[in-house]
């Protein structure tokens, strides 16, 4: 118990706002675009080539600002 040290300044992920993270998860991205899980999952699918999402494994993250940039070029989703 002595060997542990509490570290009160390190930040967790969730501490991060939503709107200043580099990557969203699906369902945060859902949530923040007002688009469907599955539309999202979808957009990455049929658009295997483009530049705002990443994979960890098998996790598909958001590039949130590249993601903006697409969905600023599109006229439907």
């Amino acid at each position: 118990m002595a060997n542990k040290k509490l570290n009160v300044d390190e930040k967790n992920y969730s501490d991060i706002p939503v709107w200043r993270r580099y990557t969203l998860t699906i369902e945060e991205a859902a949530g923040y675009y007002h688009i469907g899980e599955r539309k999202l999952r979808m957009l990455i699918d049929t658009h295997p080539n483009e530049d705002f999402y990443v994979m960890n494994g098998n996790r598909a993250l958001i590039k949130r600002e590249k993601f903006e940039r697409y969905l600023d070029q599109e006229t439907a989703v």
